[in-house]
């Protein structure tokens, strides 16, 4: 079995698909709809750089043929001039097909990557939940810049060399029309090698784009993981298993490079060997005694034919470059085509400005529906109260407030805010109303006024400091050396666990929300830090209708109302003292709780 720090099952194979798919060519067509224009230009271009490479290979030809013949001087030239400013025109039409099609393809990938990143933003939390960061990562960086390579280069230089290919055709067909059936011999040989090394290519590219995003995955998991793989002194072990995916992914692409290693060749050496058949039979017919073909006309031919075979091996190279875009695209397309688990109803309305009652009827949940975690709650919730959620790992508490948040919809019954069922609301018209502090909470990278503002993306210097100073942590951030200019570094790693807490307290204070959710908002702090952080704590529920989650029960002393869970059921509700008069679960766990203090 593999050793890799990420495990991998047949869930994580890409989806096989046609080494090229027109439909998938179809719609990335489509991203370059709304610049027309600049396309319509570019095909110009492409369209007379495909005429311009023969017309100056015929030149050459004509003044061989004609004036070079006949010895007549000025005709060469004025046959040089004519060449020399075809060669001008040439490259200027170079210039503007390639920058042309640089901008198309820009302006194509920031477009795809916008609408992707728009389509992130709207998948529920749950998704986040089964779908790899690395995934994600993989599809907005290597699949996007492959997609890139397919518009700016892919199509356009294939366009070239194939009305290269049939500009050179039809001069063939117009100096030795019987040659040139010499020519279409080679179509069957060179169709044939192309079908047979690219069914093989197409299997290794694919096996080689599995392991680079196992290798994505993998990187991104251990970046996040490094403090548990320093604490666990895993560095070495998990060096080992990255070893080994890189060697995997070593050996995929060089089995890739192998088989074009030998494809390229191949067909160049077709090209040459048809090229070596057409100057035998060519020259037989221009020196046989019936001159069948002129001098003149066999160099031209040749030219031509040299002309007719270059292309085949860069478009070799563009198939294979191209399969690589279209596995890229599938992929993309095959994200942005995936609906959201759930999205609100087609009716849903805007909440309106609330005063925080919440209810719960009846109301049961699964993350898979058919293993409910949460069994017929019924509470209600009044505004400005504090409802304690409290039982062991496991008991339904979280699951009640991302019901409360909306982030997942319920199975069977009802949430209620202000009277009004949450499934006929707006999501964000609900969320925008809502606080949410957990252990963990998320800090950006940026400035601690920045991540302040996130609340309320408006607010002045003086709203953000007023917001910290009434939760009476001022000092805490002004006796850092740049106060809140202080950068808090990724997940801020820069600031202690009681600042990064305190921001994210000043956060919810300056979003002013009607309904706030502490999630062990302060279970990860020392008690010093616990006990500072209870004032602002104090500050940030009152008037607010809270849902608290805490295993430590002195947080929760001074709730309205206090909900026991146990395997997703209310076991028990009531405030503290009444609680501990009961003598039931609650009391057994702060008895647990007096001991362990």
């Amino acid at each position: 079995m593999s050793r890799s720090i990420t495990r991998f099952t047949a869930k994580d194979e890409e989806v096989d698909q046609r080494p090229l798919d027109f439909r998938l060519i179809r719609r990335l067509l489509e991203f370059t709809q709304p610049y027309a224009k600049k396309r319509t230009r570019l095909l110009t271009m492409v369209l007379l750089r495909s005429i311009q490479l023969p017309l100056l290979t015929w030149i050459v030809a004509a003044v061989i043929n004609g004036p070079v013949e006949q010895h007549d001087m000025p005709g060469v030239i004025w046959g040089s001039v004519a060449f020399a400013v075809l060669m001008v025109s040439a490259q200027v039409v170079l210039h503007y097909r390639y920058r042309w099609a640089l901008e198309l393809g820009e302006a194509v990938v920031v477009d795809l990557r916008n609408a992707v990143f728009e389509h992130l933003q709207q998948q529920p939390l749950s998704w986040f939940q089964k779908t790899k960061v690395g995934r994600i990562i993989s599809r907005m960086t290597s699949d996007i810049e492959d997609v890139r390579v397919g518009v700016q280069d892919i199509l356009f230089i294939s366009l070239v060399q194939l009305g290269q290919m049939f500009v050179a055709a039809a001069c063939m067909l117009w100096y030795d029309w019987q040659l040139f059936l010499l020519v279409l011999l080679s179509a069957p040989v060179i169709w044939s090698i192309n079908r047979q090394f690219h069914r093989r290519l197409s299997d290794t590219l694919r096996a080689m784009r599995r392991s680079f995003s196992r290798i994505t995955a993998t990187l991104a998991e251990s970046v996040v993981g490094i403090r548990v793989t320093q604490s666990f002194v895993r560095q070495e072990e998990n060096a080992v298993m990255f070893r080994e995916l890189a060697i995997d992914h070593s050996r995929y692409n060089s089995a890739v490079m192998r088989t074009q290693g030998l494809f390229l060749p191949l067909l160049d050496f077709c090209n040459q060997a048809f090229i070596a058949l057409i100057l035998v039979v060519g020259g037989y017919r221009a020196l046989s005694p019936e001159h069948l073909t002129s001098v003149g006309d066999l160099v031209g031919f040749f030219f031509m034919a040299n002309l007719f075979f270059a292309p085949v091996s860069i478009l070799g190279n563009q198939y294979n470059q191209a399969m690589t875009a279209m596995a890229a695209a599938e992929r993309l397309f095959a994200l942005l085509d995936s609906p959201p688990e759930w999205t609100d109803a087609a009716d849903a309305e805007p909440l309106p400005k609330i005063s925080g009652r919440v209810e719960f009827e009846n109301v049961s949940f699964g993350y898979d529906p058919e293993r409910p975690v949460l069994h017929e709650i019924n509470f209600v919730a009044n505004p400005g109260e504090t409802v304690a959620l409290v039982g062991h790992t496991g008991s339904g508490k979280t699951s009640i407030v991302n019901l409360i948040a909306k982030f997942y919809p319920v199975t069977t019954g009802r949430v209620l805010i202000d009277g009004h069922d949450i499934a006929q609301v707006q999501s964000p018209s609900l969320q925008r109303q809502l606080g949410i502090v957990v252990q963990q909470n998320f800090l950006f990278d940026g400035t601690i006024a920045e991540n302040i503002r996130v609340g309320r993306p408006q607010a002045t210097d003086d709203e953000v400091m007023g917001a910290v100073c009434q939760l009476g942590c001022l000092d805490l951030i002004t006796n850092l050396k740049h106060g809140f200019q202080t950068h808090v570094g990724e997940r801020g790693a820069q600031l202690s666990a009681g600042q990064r807490q305190i921001i994210c307290f000043a956060r919810a204070l300056l979003a002013n929300p009607r309904i706030l959710i502490l999630d062990e908002a302060t279970s990860c702090l020392d008690s010093q830090t616990e006990s500072r952080l209870q004032t602002a704590l104090e500050v940030l529920l009152a008037g607010r209708t809270s849902f608290v989650i805490a295993h430590r029960l002195s947080t929760i002393r001074h709730a309205d109302q206090v909900l026991v869970l146990d395997h997703g059921h209310i076991i028990e509700r009531g405030r503290h003292e009444e609680l501990l008069e009961l003598g039931g679960a609650y009391a057994h766990m702060h008895d647990q709780f007096v001991r362990a203090a």
